[in-house]
């Protein structure tokens, strides 16, 4: 990855959708670029496309048509496996239901990622001890997820999308299942990672109170991106 590299560049990407025997265009020509550093809120109503945009950024989907490049690396000529092994290296997830494995505990759900992408289970439980400490959860490391409160299971999945150093974290409404309180406990901890660990950051959102406190905000209207008015 080049020093000045983007964590992601988005140029003229569309995604058709075929239904009913016609072409339903969820994205229309949407360019966008997360620098380094940079927690970017990304907000619109439902159904407008941000899963799908979130899915072509996170290479879990390919465009129609466009570029998606990660971290200085161009996505579109590599075959599955290319995907996959940028994806992995490169790209951290946070989703609305943290989606952690409810038979390991805390400290093996941070391990995991990093045994898949070859770390010793040794290190990989070091750095995972380091970040469950830095998101406030040290004394829970060894709790199962059932056994965790909504926060501390979303804080959990916040240092799992970490395990690997990615440049890039897309997150997808990751406070809409917590009451306010929570939320806000948990985006803090979001924020002062991604201001610490210089990576780009891409947030879907509902909640404007939050999103405003981010570095910019930016919204699918009609398939398309815009920089939003606050």
């Amino acid at each position: 990855m080049s020093s000045d590299a983007a964590a992601l560049r988005l140029a003229g990407v569309t995604r058709v959708f075929p239904q009913s025997g016609q072409a339903l265009e969820v994205l229309r020509g949407v360019d966008c670029a997360v620098v380094p550093g940079e927690l970017v809120a990304l907000v619109g109503p439902s159904g407008a496309g941000k899963s799908t945009l979130l899915h072509i950024a996170g290479l879990l989907e390919r465009p129609s048509a466009g570029a998606v490049e990660i971290a200085g690396i161009e996505a579109g000529s590599l075959d599955d496996a290319g995907r996959t092994a940028l994806r992995r290296k490169t790209i951290g997830f946070v989703y609305q239901s943290h989606r952690l494995l409810p038979e390991f505990s805390a400290l093996e759900n941070v391990v995991v990622p990093q045994m898949i992408a070859g770390v010793s289970r040794r290190a990989g439980a070091e750095r995972a001890r380091a970040l469950l400490d830095r998101v406030g959860l040290a004394g829970r490391a060894d709790h199962r997820p059932g056994k965790l409160s909504g926060g501390e299971q979303q804080r959990v999945a916040i240092a799992r999308a970490l395990a690997n150093a990615p440049a890039l974290l897309l997150a997808d409404e990751p406070t809409g299942n917590l009451d306010p309180k929570t939320a806000e406990g948990v985006f803090a901890v979001l924020r002062e990672l991604i201001a610490e660990t210089k990576l780009g950051a891409l947030i879907a959102t509902h909640n404007l109170d939050l999103a405003r406190r981010m570095d910019r905000i930016v919204e699918l209207r009609d398939g398309i991106l815009i920089q939003a008015q606050t």
